[in-house]
């Protein structure tokens, strides 16, 4: 039976990781030396990542980078929204705040 993702445990998720980082790396034709020269981090941090043993976000993004697959990185963390949803409740609450007045034509007072 395969996990669904919202119910993998971290370490599930770290073995997940290492091994979609081992696949590309291997479809690239690289060796595990070249990616961690290329990421500019220890071969011993990149095993460790490849085997799910954990590892530090740095690493991961040092070595997402190197695979060229940045966009990986961007599914983590999306762009934030154009407009904050606190700053459009706040504007919301500010003008339900404001008094509104009527304009009312101007009564004539009748003259005795």
């Amino acid at each position: 039976m395969e996990f669904q993702p919202s119910l993998r445990s971290t370490e599930e998720w770290e073995v997940e990781l290492g091994r979609g980082v081992r696949h590309l790396r291997i479809r690239q034709n690289l060796t595990q030396r070249d990616l961690a020269d290329a990421a500019n981090i220890s071969l011993s941090a990149l095993k460790n990542l490849e085997l799910g043993g954990g590892s530090s976000i740095r690493t991961l993004i040092l070595v997402v980078r190197a695979l060229e697959r940045s966009e990986w990185l961007t599914l983590l963390a999306p762009p934030e929204p154009s407009l904050s949803p606190m700053k459009l409740l706040r504007e919301r609450k500010s003008q339900a705040n404001k008094v509104r007045k009527r304009v009312r034509p101007n009564k004539t007072v009748p003259t005795k």
